[in-house]
């Protein structure tokens, strides 16, 4: 009889275990931030890694807020990685020294330090950057420029017939692994935070701007010009030391240097010599300059000291499965529930 309810009770708990395991799993789906890992480009002397981080929950919805821009901005119907942090001077000067040189594509950035996010680059040049990120590693080329062009022409529209041509995005060739995030991409990674399917105005998940820090990597922390000039900022932080992570664990999408969209201004991606977008403020910003309101344009050869980049990417591994209704229902019964909510502003 001992035996027995010896039996019966480490079978009930093997049974609470495995459903406490169950929903730790499911928990997990609805939005913790996913390491998606680091890719090593270059060769010998010249190899850098860039680390990856996953934005999940394909199939969200978009910001309805009427505040934000692009209006109805950051629906996004598919698993995607993006860089946890900027590209930096070092990066440009290995892709200098792997490819640009020999080929007349050398790509000019600020002096700031290796470690610094690389500014005063073109859309142009980092479009450049991103397809050499694809040819190296066996990928077709995210953009297309002609053939003997240089560092800052613009690029050439994908066309109908041509391997990966998208009528979508003809910028942007489909068979690529490696290119610009978007603008819906980059939004998402910025203001959308997965755990509660909510929209907030600044990307450290909050509608409260962050501390302004001079560096650091301090939750609901960014790099950028304090509002009451408390302190002046006299350059960016290190890209590994930007201030706190967005809700999906990104470094640096306040503050720092303001990043390249690949969609153009007016998002119909209809020219090579249009207008891109750059969002996101600067060291030198205030913080309405970080917000989900704030887009400034500015054409594909040109720049600033404040203007840089990331790096977004297909996922090299498939996406984790969306909770279903049998796992919710899972959850209900152990007397979990989770509830999706939108923001409302007062």
């Amino acid at each position: 009889m001992k035996r027995f309810e010896f039996y019966r009770r480490r079978s009930a708990s093997m049974v609470t275990l495995s459903a406490v395991a169950f929903a730790l799993v499911i928990v997990s789906s609805l939005g913790v931030p996913a390491h998606a890992g680091t890719v090593t480009f270059g060769s010998g002397a010249n190899q850098f890694n860039m680390e990856f981080v996953t934005i999940g929950n394909p199939g969200n919805a978009a910001d309805t807020d009427a505040n934000a821009l692009p209006l109805n901005a950051g629906a996004v119907g598919y698993t995607y990685d993006i860089g946890k942090f900027e590209v930096s001077e070092g990066m440009i000067a290995k892709y200098n020294a792997n490819f640009g040189t020999a080929n007349g594509l050398v790509i000019s950035t600020t002096t700031r330090g290796p470690d610094k996010p690389a500014a005063a680059i073109t859309w142009n040049e980092a479009a450049r950057f991103v397809n050499w990120l694809n040819t190296s590693t066996g990928n077709q080329p995210a953009y297309k420029f002609g053939v003997g062009s240089d560092i800052n022409a613009n690029i050439d529209l994908w066309a109908p017939g041509e391997a990966g041509y998208d009528s979508s995005n003809r910028y942007r060739n489909s068979l690529a692994k490696y290119f610009l995030p978007n603008s819906n991409e980059w939004y998402k990674a910025a203001y959308y935070n997965p755990s509660n399917s909510t929209y907030y105005d600044f990307a450290n998940g909050s509608d409260t701007a962050p501390l302004s820090v001079t560096g650091g990597t301090s939750d609901n922390t960014a790099v950028y010009q304090a509002d009451d000039l408390s302190f002046t900022q006299t350059g960016p932080a290190d890209v590994t030391n930007a201030g706190g992570l967005s809700p999906y664990g990104v470094m640096g999408l306040n503050g720092n240097i303001r990043e390249w969209e690949e969609s153009s201004f007016d998002l119909l991606n209809s020219a090579g010599s249009s207008n891109r977008a750059r969002r996101g403020g600067s060291f030198g910003s205030f913080s309405f300059d970080l917000k989900s309101s704030s887009r400034i344009t500015g054409a594909p050869n040109n720049t600033g000291n404040i203007t840089g980049f990331r790096v977004a990417g297909l996922p090299s591994s498939a996406p984790v499965p969306e909770p279903t209704s049998m796992a919710i229902f899972g959850l209900g019964a152990m007397g979990m529930a989770y509830r999706a909510r939108r923001r409302i502003k007062a």
